[in-house]
């Protein structure tokens, strides 16, 4: 492998073994819900966990999300300029205490889940590579070695019809 990947003991010992029985390597489908159980844990708490983490993650990349906002900050504003001190704690309470010290932490948690999944599947699909590579090798092989067979049959034809 080359570039600056780093791998682990497990990763060396797994891409010996498909190098050295591509054949034997059967590519496996790895779904979001399979990576999901192993980072909260398979019970209900945990799945529950993973959902609500990745649903907010994913709203709040979106345009209606940053409206809503918006909105919260010119209402933080004019609550600010007309010195109405509900609005402004209701600006304060939603701006700073909620978005930052509650929707931050579930934001890098959604991320977590997202990044643990697309990891699992760069690997899943990196073995399944490892394989096909070898396989081919195997094959470029196979056919150099019928084309020295082919090469010996025509050198002999030749011999004969001279």
């Amino acid at each position: 492998m080359s570039g600056s990947a780093i791998l682990t003991p497990e990763h060396t010992e797994r891409d010996a073994k498909i190098r050295q029985a591509p054949g034997e390597h059967h590519p496996h489908l790895v779904t979001s819900r399979d990576v999901r159980a192993g980072m909260h844990g398979s019970h209900a708490m945990g799945r529950f966990n993973n959902k609500l983490a990745v649903l907010i993650t994913k709203s709040v990349g979106t345009m209606w999300c940053a409206y809503i906002f918006t909105l919260i900050a010119i209402g933080g504003g004019v609550a600010v300029l007309t010195n109405n001190a509900f609005l402004t704690a209701v600006s304060v309470l939603v701006s700073q205490t909620f978005l930052q010290l509650v929707l931050l932490p579930v934001i890098i948690v959604g991320q977590n889940v997202i990044s643990a999944a697309q990891d699992a599947r760069a690997e899943a699909d990196h073995d399944t590579l490892i394989a096909l590579h070898e396989m081919s090798k195997q094959q470029i092989s196979i056919l150099e070695g019928q084309n020295q067979i082919l090469d010996l049959l025509e050198k002999s034809v030749v011999k004969q019809g001279a």
